[in-house]
């Protein structure tokens, strides 16, 4: 079974944290993942970065650019992972946009994944429609999970479209707005929260943006099965030792 479908299996309030692949140094990718597991996260996404990013803050845009400045590319990154799990165990997805997939070749991408122990991907520019009719098989031949987004404004219906799609988790956005600004579970938020909930949908779901601190993570954990935090990591771990930001960051998650 996929990681990811395990981790929901055993877990709740699951812990996932975003950050970007080569950043703060190009070669700082595994290490980073190495240190979350030690200090407890339950998930990684590791982002890929891109150029033009569409659904990125400004630290998250920031990072990429360092990123890329310092020569990431996909390539490099799956060299990178292919010691990825010499020391992780828990479940990794690969975050990024189409764009830059689609010129490594899906199928290419799908198996990259698979040969270094990529449980999934979340790609939110990929249409849905293009996704079940292209690339549905190559994600399901490498035991892929593809990973969908919704918002406050997505329809029941495509809802529920997504929930047959979907072999992993739902990731809710709390808001339309792009990453690193605060949760705020006012009463639009909440009754959107609690739409979710009451469509009993057959995956898990995971909440992310606006994610930064304990209290926000718990609200979010209270309408779903767990959250996802970005900008907070990606800020926390800009400057000094690797190791000890990793494991002052998850200590503001524990107890």
């Amino acid at each position: 079974m996929n990681r990811i479908k395990q981790l929901f299996e055993k877990k709740k309030n699951i812990l996932s944290i975003y950050y970007t692949a080569g950043y703060p140094d190009l070669i700082d990718t595994v290490r980073i993942a190495e240190a979350l597991e030690k200090s407890g996260a339950d998930m990684l996404e590791i982002g890929f970065p891109y150029s033009d990013p569409v659904a990125d803050g400004p630290v998250i845009q920031a990072s990429s650019k360092q990123s890329l400045d310092q020569g990431m590319t996909l390539n490099i990154l799956f060299g990178q992972l292919k010691e990825l799990r010499k020391n992780v165990t828990i479940p990794v997805l690969l975050m990024g946009y189409v764009n830059p997939v689609l010129q490594f070749g899906v199928e290419n991408f799908c198996k990259a994944c698979a040969e270094v122990g990529v449980d999934g991907c979340i790609v939110p520019d990929l249409p849905m429609v293009e996704y079940e009719e292209f690339y549905k098989g190559y994600f399901e031949e490498h035991n892929l999970s593809n990973v969908f987004l919704i918002t406050p404004q997505t329809a029941d219906e495509r809802i529920k479209k997504i929930d047959s799609l979907t072999n992993g988790f739902i990731y809710l956005l709390s808001s339309s707005a792009t990453t690193g600004k605060n949760l705020e579970v006012g009463n639009t938020t909440e009754a959107y929260f609690s739409r979710i909930q009451n469509m009993n949908l057959k995956n898990p779901t995971m909440i992310g943006f606006g994610i930064s601190d304990k209290q926000t993570f718990d609200k979010a954990c209270a309408y779903s099965n767990g959250a996802i935090i970005g900008t907070a990591f990606v800020k926390a771990i800009a400057n000094g030792n690797i190791e000890q930001n990793v494991s002052d960051f998850m200590k503001n998650f524990k107890g």
